[in-house]
């Protein structure tokens, strides 16, 4: 146990550069205890830095500190040394596999100390110690342990490589300037790391201060996140009480006309069974009458006829029934028809607010959108895969290359009956959804192709006007023919005009409303820009010119591979 104890008293007091016993020790102002000289030297060697650190922990001081010897640490060694023993090295004094172990040590290697750029030689703390007491080996150059020294050494002349070329950007030997690199730009290393050693402080300033910016950038859309939040839950809050306000006003008005149907119902049904019981009252004793006065006329005697017939034939005054209404059975269907048009109207009031409200969500932005891009590289970063869905096409349409192709057939294809499905024109939608920022683009050939994009819930079925690209206020597409453009929205024709291309590309920024087709060959032409506003996810669409045209196809290009 007193062995132990002395040999953990050793490590205490070693110093973590050299590994041995403290020589004149100093504390520098983190804590930690060196030798005098070897916290000198690694402190010499970052002097062209301006920048001190501890070697254990790492802390940055600047200036260089003052260092004075701590007496305390100094009077422990000494007492240590008296006893004669030594301090041995640790096991972590030796070098492991990820460590650089001293080339002149026999037996198990201790990890080096420095390694010299002359001797290409890594020296522990024993064995580098010739080169802080020889004078010709003072002025070799100590680095860091390094594993690669032969790197350093040119491998035309084995020469240690002390210069570096600036025309050719690398590290040469002294014979190198004068031969391979004679009239080049060189200058020493040491120089050239000066140089970059400016330019490695500048750019840590940059990272520094971009971080910092960033950082400033992140809490603000921290802040802006919960301001998203706060202000949506509150929207919801509010939307909620509104509508429910809205369909209990609704409710109201129901329960309110129920009830004034079911009291006019009762109303005017007890006005007509009053009615009716007279009416019924008043044929019972005209019947009656009709009886007695067939049983007179059957009477023999004439002064018995005579005698009885004003009484029997006198009748009361008939029921008025001039009230009831002959009129075809209209009565509550009029209030049916108020109703439906209360309907209507409040449907055409929703519809209108309603897009009103989409608007209103579609302006709310936190982020401004990004600039359309100028270059076609700057386009291929918003590519998106886009793919057909088979569930939409017509069946004139063949669909090949992974569902990116589309071909006019004469035939109709073999495809199942879906409701998505186009009957009337030859078109295609994609499978994909559309928003953000999006760039595709299409090659074609034949009669000419339809490039749209438009809001899914297009009409798949009937005139021109409500399913035809283009022709509707939910879609919006350029034609593309062997000699002309055109863009239409609404049935609004608009010219185009532009150098003719087998390729088109397609930009879509969903959020800023910006739609723009492009004629893409070794340049890019703009050929048209639509400034709209989007209120739905929108989907990419073809359209084969007419289904006579057999053979015309339409291909959206795989881009993505292209970058």
């Amino acid at each position: 146990m007193a062995q132990k104890g002395a040999q953990l008293d050793q490590e205490s007091i070693s110093c973590s550069i050299c590994l041995d016993l403290l020589k004149d020790p100093v504390t520098v102002p983190c804590g930690h205890s060196y030798c005098m000289t070897c916290i000198k030297t690694h402190w010499d060697e970052e002097d062209e830095k301006n920048i001190y650190s501890c070697p254990q922990c790492r802390q940055i001081f600047i200036p260089r500190p003052v260092l004075v010897k701590n007496t305390m640490l100094a009077d422990l060694v000494e007492q240590l040394k008296k006893t004669g023993l030594q301090a041995a090295p640790a096991d972590h004094c030796y070098a492991g596999p990820e460590d650089v172990a001293c080339d002149v040590c026999t037996g198990r290697k201790l990890k080096a100390l420095k390694s010299c750029l002359v001797c290409l030689v890594s020296y522990c703390e024993k064995h580098l110690q010739p080169h802080y007491d020889v004078a010709q080996l003072k002025r070799h150059k100590l680095v860091e342990p390094c594993k690669k020294l032969q790197d350093n050494i040119c491998s035309h002349h084995e020469e240690v490589m002390k210069m570096f070329c600036r025309t050719d950007q690398q590290s040469i030997c002294y014979l190198c300037s004068v031969e391979e690199h004679k009239g080049h730009d060189t200058v020493s290393a040491a120089a050239e790391r000066t140089e970059r050693q400016r330019e490695l402080e500048g750019s840590r300033q940059k990272i520094q201060q971009r971080i910092q910016d960033r950082q400033k950038d992140v809490k603000v859309l921290q802040q802006q996140l919960e301001a998203i939040n706060g202000s949506a839950d509150k929207a919801v809050k509010n939307s909620e009480k509104i509508f429910t306000e809205l369909i209990s006003l609704l409710e109201k008005r129901r329960s309110d006309v129920k009830q004034q149907i079911r009291s006019k119902q009762d109303t005017e049904g007890s006005r007509v069974k009053e009615l009716q019981e007279k009416l019924e009252q008043e044929i019972t004793e005209l019947k009656r009458k009709d009886a007695d006065l067939k049983q007179l006329s059957h009477t023999q005697d004439h002064n018995q006829f005579l005698q009885n017939y004003p009484s029997v034939s006198a009748l009361s005054e008939p029921t008025d029934s001039s009230s009831i209404n002959i009129r075809p059975l209209r009565y509550f269907e009029d209030v049916t028809a108020a109703v439906s048009e209360l309907r209507d109207k409040l449907q055409d009031i929703l519809r209108e607010k309603w897009t009103n409200i989409s608007l209103a969500l579609t302006e709310v932005s936190v982020l401004r959108s990004q600039p359309e891009p100028k270059t076609r590289f700057g386009f291929l970063q918003c590519s998106k895969k886009i793919t057909l869905d088979p569930n939409t096409a017509n069946t004139r349409l063949l669909l090949s290359e992974g569902n990116r192709k589309a071909t006019v057939m004469s035939q109709h294809q073999s495809y199942s009956s879906h409701p998505d499905r186009f009957t009337g024109w030859c078109q295609v939608l994609s499978r994909e959804s559309l928003t953000g920022r999006c760039y595709w683009e299409v090659k074609w050939c034949g009669a000419g192709v339809y490039l749209a994009v438009t809001y899914k819930n297009i009409s798949r079925a009937g005139t021109l006007n409500e399913c035809g690209f283009g022709f509707n206020d939910k879609s919006w597409t350029l034609y593309c023919g062997q000699n002309s453009y055109d863009f239409r929205h609404n049935s609004i024709r608009t010219p185009v005009s532009g150098p003719q291309s087998s390729r088109v590309g397609v930009y879509l920024d969903h959020r800023a409303g910006i739609l723009s087709f492009y004629s893409v060959s070794k340049t890019m032409t703009l050929l048209h820009r639509v400034q709209t506003t989007f209120t739905e996810p929108l989907y990419a669409g073809l359209r084969l010119g007419y289904c006579l045209n057999a053979g015309g196809s339409a291909e959206i290009c795989k881009v993505i591979q292209m970058l």
